[in-house]
């Protein structure tokens, strides 16, 4: 492991001239961050554009036959203000005049959307004295366009060993003819991770607008604390609930080395914001939670049938079925003669009455009933592990609150506890469970 830290800084960091001298105030305090991973240039204020929105709308109105020039205006005059106001010696106008080409003569949907990032690089490498590195001569896809992890790390080492500081543009890469393709959004993140595993780095940093991950969803708990250490694993059950602060597949390049993520705030950087490490990590917060997310709009398909547990492949036929449909569920709870499938309305959309009877005619079930309106909560956290009690507070929680559970859930590594309630009583749900284990 070598003394390396690989920053990334999100769009809402690098969104003005002002944001742009955060971030080089930030960088300059650690020489160890040699290698920095800038997004495109997000929005100001609640009424401005994130850059990328704007080069997709660019795409779209070239693929239509509509001239484009009002909307990239609105690009052009972003990066002229920003290389103007830091006084930096760059013609941004060359570069900006080769991708409003590029666009003209058809490129590809990838292609706009990652300029962005390109042109942003190039401005933050002028910036901060490093050298610019574009990240399509690093990061490769294979012909099926998904992303090889072999040949991208084998041209990391190989092409970054000699250059001590750069500047590599997040979200995108290419395949070994030179095709742009990106990763889907918020994949700055991901190209951040790439890059630390690359260079084998101490540490990845990941700077955004918020200090770290908080314990639960601050427009529904007021004043929710900071989680300071997370696992990998708690990382992963979170945000497959809601929390999104990290794109989940960010892990997945650091996390076999070992490689702590660390989420932090470019607004305010001295506060430590939120370690996310290996596995391994001992907690010793016995009896505590990490966090708590969830999501609403769910449905719940419910069927029973005496000797069930008989009856061999019922299970299997109900997962063919949903699967005949394209159609994921989130959790299976189960009895000896009944089993639920809690699915996202989403997913059932327009075919909720074709999969019952589907069920109906290959299961034969004593019945079946599709209950809506219902909200999924996640308390999550390792130190929940054989610890007694941790079930009964998140129900007693509950009940005083008067809330109804209408589903229960628990997975074998016991660091997840999933409660099912009334969609209505969501936000309700979640503060009770905060309160009861932070008071």
């Amino acid at each position: 492991m070598t003394n390396t830290i690989v920053a990334k800084f999100g769009g809402s960091s690098l969104a003005s001239s002002e944001q742009f001298r955060k971030v080089k105030e930030i960088v300059d305090a650690k020489p160890e961050r040699r290698y920095i991973v800038p997004s495109a240039p997000g929005k100001r204020n609640g009424k401005d554009f994130k850059i990328t929105d704007l080069l997709y709308l660019c795409h779209a109105h070239v693929e239509s036959g509509i001239a484009f020039d009002d909307v990239f205006k609105l690009i052009a005059d972003r990066y002229i203000s920003i290389t103007q106001e830091l006084d930096i010696d760059l013609d941004i106008q060359v570069h900006l005049e080769k991708v409003k080409s590029d666009l003209m003569d058809g490129a590809s949907k990838d292609y706009a959307a990652s300029r962005g990032e390109y042109l942003n690089g190039i401005v933050l490498a002028k910036f901060l004295g490093y050298e610019f590195v574009d990240a399509a001569d690093l990061i490769i896809f294979g012909e099926n366009g998904c992303y090889d992890p072999l040949k991208t790390q084998s041209n990391i080492q190989e092409k970054l060993k000699n250059i001590p500081n750069a500047v590599i543009p997040g979200f995108y890469g290419a395949t070994e003819e030179g095709e742009i393709l990106t990763f889907t959004r918020s994949g700055s993140d991901v190209t951040g991770s790439i890059i630390a595993a690359g260079v084998k780095a101490k540490l990845y940093e990941n700077w955004t607008d918020v200090s770290g991950f908080l314990m639960a969803d601050p427009r529904i708990v007021e004043n929710v604390q900071t989680i300071e250490k997370i696992t990998y694993k708690e990382l992963r059950e979170l945000s497959y609930m809601g929390a999104s602060v990290l794109h989940e597949e960010a892990i997945f390049p650091v996390r076999d080395l070992g490689i702590p993520i660390n989420i932090k705030n470019t607004n305010c950087p001295e506060h430590p914001g939120t370690l996310i490490v290996d596995d391994s990590y001992e907690n010793t917060s016995h009896g505590k939670i990490t966090g708590i997310a969830g999501r609403k709009d769910f449905s719940v398909i419910s069927i029973e049938k005496a000797l069930m547990n008989l009856e061999l492949g019922f299970c299997r036929k109900i997962l063919s079925i949903l699967e005949m449909y394209g159609v994921s569920f989130e959790s299976m709870p189960s009895g000896i003669d009944s089993m639920c499938f809690v699915i996202a309305d989403s997913q059932l959309k327009n075919k909720k009455e074709k999969i019952v009877e589907e069920i109906k005619r290959q299961c034969n079930p004593d019945s079946i009933e599709v209950y809506p309106n219902m909200a999924v909560i996640a308390t999550v956290g390792k130190g929940m592990a054989q610890s007694p009690g941790i079930a009964s507070t998140i129900f007693r929680a509950l009940a005083e609150a008067h809330i109804n559970i209408r589903m229960i859930n628990q997975g074998s590594s016991e660091m997840n506890i999933l409660t099912g309630v009334e969609t209505d009583d969501f936000e309700k749900a979640v503060n009770a469970i905060y309160r009861a284990f932070n008071e």
